[in-house]
Parts: C-alpha cells; sequence; structure tokens
C-alpha cells in the first residue's frame, strides 16, 4: 500500500521559514514527479512546486518562486519543501503527491497518494 505523510509545518510569523517534509512507503519517490500543494480555506486546491524524477529539475508557481525551493533525499524515500521569507498568503494545508504526468499545470487529478497533510498558518 502506497503512503505518503507530510510533516513539518506550524505557525511562524510573516517572514519566517518552515521545512516541509514528505516520506513514503510503498513507492520510490525517486521515480516520479512529486508535488506539493496547499489548500487554503475556501479555496481549491493549488500546485505550489513539483520535482521531476531522475533530473530532480524544479518547478515553482510564480507567487513562491525565489523563496521556495524543492528537494529529494532518495536515501530517505523523501522531499522537502524549505519555505522562506513566508507570507500570510501562504497558510494553508500542504500536501504532496506523487504523479507520472510532468505539467506546469499541476491538475492534483494527475497526483496519487494524498496524505493528511500538514498545517502552515503565517501570522501577519
Amino acid at each position: 500500500q502506497v503512503q505518503l505523510v507530510e510533516s513539518g509545518g506550524g505557525l511562524v510569523q510573516s517572514g519566517g521559514s518552515l521545512r516541509l517534509s514528505c516520506t513514503a512507503s510503498g513507492l520510490k519517490l525517486e521515480r516520479y514527479v512529486v508535488g506539493w500543494f496547499r489548500q487554503a480555506p475556501g479555496k481549491e486546491r493549488e500546485g505550489v512546486s513539483y520535482i521531476t524524477p531522475r533530473d530532480d529539475l524544479p518547478y515553482y508557481k510564480d507567487s513562491v518562486k525565489g523563496r521556495f525551493a524543492i528537494s529529494r533525499d532518495n536515501a530517505k524515500n523523501a522531499v522537502y519543501l524549505q519555505m522562506n521569507s513566508l507570507k500570510p498568503e501562504d497558510t494553508g494545508l500542504y500536501y504532496c503527491a506523487w504523479s507520472l504526468i510532468l505539467s506546469d499545470r499541476m491538475d492534483p487529478s494527475d497526483f496519487s497518494s494524498w496524505g493528511q497533510g500538514t498545517q502552515v498558518t503565517v501570522s501577519p
């Protein structure tokens, strides 16, 4: 059974940093596109960043470019999202998921094995 687990969220002040972790069982993340998504209350889930298999090339939503960094640790079967210079609009429930499809659209329906998410709250 494939399971992804997100962790590392919390409450930070504007300008602060958090590092989210996504660990997997039953699946080698290095073989897949792994994406980070977020969902704010009353809003649709949106793609924030993904990392490609093999080349580990990153993609970032425009609003997080220069502030967020995605990375992998294949030995730990994990993907991370380093979030710096956080803003209140970054607040949301953050999820990771995997996909066989490489697309900047980051359609959530193309991704699988959603976890429970980890809450990120950025205060003004």
